[in-house]
């Protein structure tokens, strides 16, 4: 079992970039497929990225292609999403989750097993 614990949100004016972290504990995060969702108040749980355990695939929401970077390093049971040119629309609070189960859909919640408790990222204009 892995626990998950998220930092690096903020409040960051529309243009401005964040890199949020997420700390994986209990076993190496080496042998989990990895995700970040976000919720934004009223709105359904919604898929931004996904990362293989090598690294050697990536998946993004079409809305952040070219401006989000999800990145992990095994070596420090760390995953990270780098947010760059960030829109009052990205506004919510940011999950990361994680499976060791082979995954048909990487951006359905239920094909992750383990969650963190979210950090808030706020973009005003």
């Amino acid at each position: 079992q892995v626990q998950l614990v998220e930092s690096g949100g903020g409040l960051v004016q529309a243009g401005g970039s964040l890199r949020l972290s997420c700390a994986a504990s209990g076993r190496t995060v080496s042998v989990y497929r990895l995700a970040w969702f976000r919720q934004a108040p009223g709105k359904e749980r919604e898929f931004v990225a996904y990362i293989s355990r090598s690294a050697a695939y990536t998946n993004y929401l079409d809305s952040v292609k070219g401006r989000f970077t999800v990145s992990r390093d095994n070596a420090k049971n760390m995953v990270y999403l780098q947010m760059n040119s960030l829109k009052t629309e990205d506004t919510a609070v940011y999950y990361c989750a994680a499976t060791e189960k082979t995954i048909d859909t990487v951006s359905q919640t239920a094909s992750y097993d383990y969650w963190g408790q979210g950090t808030q990222v706020t973009v005003s204009s």
